[in-house]
């Protein structure tokens, strides 16, 4: 799928492939749901896949709020961390995330999705798709980080968790 170039169709894609994502989620059974992956993997269950996808909302609000609101530079994509330990910034968001509930992991995601869609909402087609018109966003558009914490995140999310099923099958 090629990744959405204005307001309509970041929205659009953000909320189809979420409730896709959902969709998925519900077709295994509660068993399903709560087993665990049987391939070697950092996310263990579908739980892990689904805080990972909430805990990356959590950085995109934060730095849209820095960045967009505060006028300040965010550090991305956290504190401590930069593009090439994202493997490990990664594993120390498992670790944050290991006494939730499945049931918590979808409303706390359900919670973030929802956020997402409402800064989308909130800005116009040229604040999120012209080049430069936030300065901390550099060569890429707010836009393109929104793709990066919606859409396209569900996609690897879905492929994930379609691994795990046929893993079962």
């Amino acid at each position: 799928m090629p990744r959405a170039t204005n307001k309509k169709d970041l929205l659009l894609d953000a909320k189809t492939n979420y409730q896709k994502l959902m969709e998925l989620v519900e077709s295994f059974s509660p068993e399903e749901q709560e087993g665990t992956f049987p391939f070697e993997d950092r996310d263990r269950n579908i739980r892990d896949v689904l805080v990972h996808l909430h805990e990356w909302h959590n950085m995109m609000e934060r730095w849209y709020r820095e960045g967009c609101i505060e006028s300040k530079t965010p550090v991305i994509p956290r504190e401590g961390y930069n593009w090439k330990t994202t493997a490990a910034m990664n594993k120390m968001i498992w670790e944050m995330y290991q006494d939730v509930s499945l049931t918590n992991a979808k409303q706390l995601l359900a919670e973030s999705h929802q956020k997402m869609i409402d800064i989308i909402e909130s800005h116009t087609n040229e604040e999120l798709y012209e080049r430069g018109y936030y300065k901390w966003t550099k060569t890429t558009t707010l836009g393109q980080y929104f793709v990066g914490s919606t859409a396209s995140h569900y996609d690897w999310a879905m492929k994930k968790i379609k691994k795990y099923r046929k893993a079962i099958k």
